[in-house]
């Protein structure tokens, strides 16, 4: 029933899933591992699959439910039947007794709706996949925006959306070499590849307390396209570097790990910063932090010009969907309008404080081109001094990073300033 609510406050009230997963585990301080785990899954799984369940509960419904929560309890009772290994039986009388809890008049309803799942299973889900969002399992303007910039491609960007992210760590090249720590890993019995320069893909999840060295800055845990940043920026000893939407802190790091420089780390958000302070301590790292909007530089900025600024702008987060599945369901077509004006705005005031010859990259995590290509296109058409350097990334691709099995999807833009 937990996770029926979590899931019910997420698509109704917009809310930001970690936030209330989080809330509700800090109400839940004797449960186990185990229990706290399976809440996850719970939430994650439903929202990952929610377009299928949707779909397939609407087949199972001759008339609507009058009772919301009934409607979240069986969509989380259909994820169990469909995705999990936890007994059918066990799952059919869990809902059942939740339901009863909320609404008696319904516990036969949702007994006779879940078996008859059970019954025609194979035929309701060769139907259902006739609907679009449940195909695919993202909201209809999703998929056609993805096949009219990409194509036949888009079906496997979307695909990509749906699976399990790979755990992805990045090796503290100031601690150790990569190969050293693979064989540190190995040691352990986990198997792993090296994947990147600076970066070791687990075959299986594993909690940071299993890796070696973690509390001790060996490693963190970062996804391989994310990785890319500190490379493209260019960045050498003795550089005046600014990171300016840098919480949580990954990319901040990864610098500091790459080269010796004076380092300014900037956010509007002061816990998140904090964040970025906890992560530089544990790595054995030092930057200045500031909390200040990007997009406000007079207001934190000392007057010195940086020589690499790094752009990772806020974005519809489109590329790192599967981590987080509630924001397919939560965003509107619309919103990429509102972040591409933000994006702009914070591209032309980071300018500014961006030296002669001085480099800036411009960086999102996701896949639609009005927050990707056509920010730049803009910014580029009003900035005469700005000159777009060419990039090359592992696929080839000129900026945009598709998520696959080994990274997210990302964007990066390198830009120069010009005389």
């Amino acid at each position: 029933m937990a996770a029926s609510q979590i899931v019910q406050q997420v698509m109704e009230d917009g809310r930001n899933l970690n936030q209330v997963l989080d809330e509700s585990l800090r109400k839940k301080s004797v449960w186990t591992p185990a229990q706290r785990a399976a809440l996850q899954d719970l939430s994650y799984g439903t929202l990952r699959y929610f377009g299928q369940l949707e779909g397939l509960l609407s087949l199972l419904l001759h008339n609507p439910l009058s009772d919301e929560r009934i409607r979240y309890l069986l969509l989380v009772a259909l994820y169990q039947l469909q995705y999990s290994k936890a007994a059918q039986h066990a799952v059919v009388d869990h809902a059942v007794k939740s339901a009863q809890m909320q609404h008696v008049k319904v516990s036969g309803l949702v007994n006779a709706i879940l078996r008859n799942f059970l019954r025609n299973q194979t035929q309701l889900l060769q139907q259902v996949v006739q609907r679009v969002e449940a195909k695919h399992n993202h909201p209809n303007w999703w998929i056609s925006e993805l096949k009219a910039q990409y194509g036949a491609a888009s079906t496997a960007i979307l695909a990509a959306g749906n699976q399990h992210p790979p755990m992805t760590l990045r090796v503290n090249q100031r601690r150790g070499s990569t190969a050293d720590y693979l064989a540190q890993l190995a040691e352990q019995q986990f198997a792993a590849t090296i994947i990147a320069p600076d970066a070791i893909q687990l075959e299986k999840p594993v909690g940071v307390d299993k890796l070696p060295g973690f509390f001790d800055g060996l490693v963190s845990v970062q996804d391989a396209g994310a990785q890319y940043a500190a490379t493209l920026l260019d960045v050498h000893d003795g550089m005046l570097v600014l990171d300016a939407c840098a919480a949580p802190g990954g990319k901040t790091a990864h610098i500091l790990e790459r080269a010796t420089v004076d380092l300014l780390a900037v956010d509007k958000d002061e816990k998140r910063l904090q964040r970025v302070a906890d992560n530089l301590q544990r790595l054995g790292l030092s930057a200045l932090l500031k909390v200040g909007d990007a997009a406000q530089p007079d207001d934190w900025w000392d007057g010195k010009l940086f020589d690499r600024i790094l752009a990772d702008v806020p974005c519809s987060a489109s590329g790192v969907v599967r981590r987080h599945p509630d924001i397919k369901w939560l965003r509107r077509r619309t919103d990429l309008a509102g972040f591409a004006a933000q994006q702009l705005d914070m591209l032309q005031a980071l300018w500014r404080v961006l030296a002669q010859d001085g480099k800036l990259l411009y960086a999102t995590c996701s896949v639609f081109q009005q927050e990707n290509e056509h920010v730049i296109a803009a910014f580029l058409a009003q900035q005469k001094d700005a000159q777009r350097l060419h990039i090359t990334l592992p696929d080839n691709s000129s900026g945009q990073l598709l998520p696959n099995d080994q990274h997210d999807g990302f964007f990066y833009a390198l830009l120069q300033k010009t005389s």
